[in-house]
């Protein structure tokens, strides 16, 4: 009898071991569950997903890895919530640091060149695709999912739910990169002053067309001008914003699609063909100049006017401190209450709590926005057919060379977490940038959608135009080498050390010099050989010839959203 009840009393013993595990894991599971709140999924449907990382993850429990991502509110988050989420569920910890993104490119660089690991996983901007693909460095995931991480690619994973996906795509459609974040660049502006009767009744007096949603460059030079020094709610108001300090991130006001917006490059998307958005022309996915003597635009009349408007409005329409401001510091400051529109305004800092909190002077009582996001004013260079502005793509990307075996699958399963259905709309919430179909096309948000929550941001995602912002796209051979140029050349105009046309004839031929030099694996730069600048700029396409000044165009913004929505 003793014998028996001891042997009953050990299977009980033994059953319990395994159950107890098994039921602090289902805990920690719903207790997750209930974080990532609102969810496109059921709560069902969340706990299918999250028992799946937990299981697929079992070989890899105790190794630790690491990431890094730019200070966004989006990759803090990840930081902050999702990294312990995921270690509890998978026992698998990352460190997931967040630093500069001008740091990021530099340490992608820095990894490329010596093999040397500094991190498993980079969220790193699809601007870089062009780079990844000619060095051959980032590890393939179409290829990888279907072989060596077949075990660890989640089977709800659904690639088909993201959103430009081809931002991460080589020239063949391979998957190098995976979309974690993306913001669009669009206009933003005062809907409650554009939409006020008398400043209404003003701007027609003055300029004979309506106050409305600039379609051109013209209209918002008029516009920036009716607002700049006019006295609203008690304050003096300031019709544009912008920043110009000597830093990497005046690189990427430039890069950013910028010559682009003022029509510097080809029609075609989603980069323009055989010229791009940086001015430089690729041809059977070779570049071959950046200068006009080359077939490039960097330096043509189109990219002299983007220049020249750039420092003109900044001078005349800004506050006086826009100039000493990088991107970061400049993102918030339209929430003061002070300017009337942007032409240039990265999204992601839209979530910020100054642009949303009910104290906020650009919020009503309940805190809803009296300010809007719409589609982005072209330059008079601009033609129908061309990309409209630029959309940041912060992607996952694993450095194939220096990241293998487990700590590849462990990163690989951290990279597919921050993107699971099970978080994507709670991770929206948080930074406004969507990266899933799934997520803006979602009950709540088009409930939130209705009551105005995100200002436009919503209903630009589900428009028909989205496709027609971008990222910088796989043309530009070596962005790190390449990027901090423009900074340096541009900065000299901000300064009055160089004209417009100076700056940009210096930019365009150092682009020419390094991309001389370059020896990549794959599609490596080959240069055209000079000519006269009249024999390109006769040529049909980029670069484009001098145009005279447009007409302004508006439109109502209550009339563009119906269209967006086919009614």
């Amino acid at each position: 009898m003793y014998r028996t009840w001891t042997a009953k009393i050990v299977l009980v013993l033994t059953a319990l071991a395994f159950l107890l595990p098994a039921a602090a894991q289902a805990d920690t599971i719903d207790k997750w569950i209930d974080v990532f709140q609102p969810s496109v999924l059921s709560k069902k449907e969340q706990r299918k997903e999250l028992e799946w990382f937990a299981k697929a993850a079992e070989p890899y429990k105790g190794i630790e890895i690491t990431s890094v991502a730019e200070g966004i509110n989006t990759h803090k988050w990840e930081a902050k919530v999702l990294a312990q989420a995921f270690e509890e569920i998978t026992g698998i910890k990352v460190t997931h640091d967040i630093i500069g993104e001008g740091e990021v490119v530099d340490r992608v660089q820095r990894q490329i060149q010596t093999n040397r690991k500094l991190y498993d996983i980079y969220v790193n901007d699809a601007d870089l695709i062009g780079t990844h693909l000619r060095l051959d460095s980032a590890l393939n995931f179409s290829e990888y999912i279907k072989g060596e991480g077949r075990d660890v690619t989640n089977p709800m994973l659904d690639l088909d739910d993201f959103l430009n996906l081809e931002f991460g795509q080589d020239y063949d459609g391979n998957q190098l990169q995976l979309p974690d974040q993306q913001f669009a660049n669009l206009y933003w502006f005062r809907y409650d002053w554009f939409t006020d009767p008398e400043l209404k009744k003003a701007f027609k007096e003055e300029y004979g067309y309506e106050l409305g949603v600039p379609v051109n460059w013209a209209a918002y030079e008029d516009i920036a001008e009716f607002f700049t020094g006019r006295e609203i709610d008690g304050q003096t108001v300031y019709g544009h914003m912008d920043y110009g300090k000597k830093s990497p991130s005046l690189g990427w006001r430039f890069t950013d699609a910028w010559l682009s917006i003022a029509g510097a490059g080809d029609k075609g998307l989603p980069n323009g063909m055989p010229v791009d958005e940086w001015g430089i022309r690729v041809e059977d996915r070779i570049p071959v100049g950046a200068s006009v003597e080359r077939g490039g635009a960097a330096n043509g009349p189109a990219a002299v006017y983007a220049t020249t408007k750039y420092v003109e409005w900044m001078d005349k329409y800004a506050p006086p401190d826009a100039g000493s401001m990088t991107w970061s510091e400049a993102g918030p400051t339209p929430s003061r209450g002070n300017v009337a529109q942007r032409i240039f305004q990265y999204i992601t800092w839209l979530s910020d709590p100054a642009f949303n909190s009910d104290q906020s002077p650009v919020t009503d009582a309940t805190g809803k926005p009296l300010w809007r996001v719409a589609p982005t004013p072209h330059g008079k260079y601009w033609d129908e057919g061309m990309k409209v502005g630029y959309q940041d793509a912060g992607s996952w990307t694993i450095l194939k060379n220096s990241v293998k075996g487990d700590d590849r699958a462990a990163a690989w399963l951290w990279a597919q977490f921050c993107v699971s259905k099970t978080v994507s709309l709670k991770k929206f919430i948080v930074g406004r940038t969507p990266v899933r179909k799934s997520t803006v096309f979602s009950d709540y948000l088009a409930e939130e959608e209705k009551k105005g929550t995100y200002g436009g941001i919503v209903t630009f995602y589900k428009s028909p135009v989205e496709h027609m912002w971008t990222d910088t796209g796989p043309n530009v051979p070596h962005y790190p080498l390449l990027a901090e140029q423009w900074w340096k050349h541009i900065s000299l105009v901000t300064t009055g050390d160089a004209t417009p046309q100076k700056a940009m004839d210096d930019l365009a031929y150092k682009m020419d010099e390094l991309m001389s030099r370059l020896k990549m694996p794959k599609y490596s730069p080959k240069l055209n050989p000079k000519k006269d600048r009249e024999f390109w700029l006769s040529q049909p396409g980029a670069p484009k010839p001098e145009r005279p000044d447009e007409e302004p165009k508006t439109m109502d913004y209550d009339e563009m959203l119906k269209q967006w929505k086919g009614q």
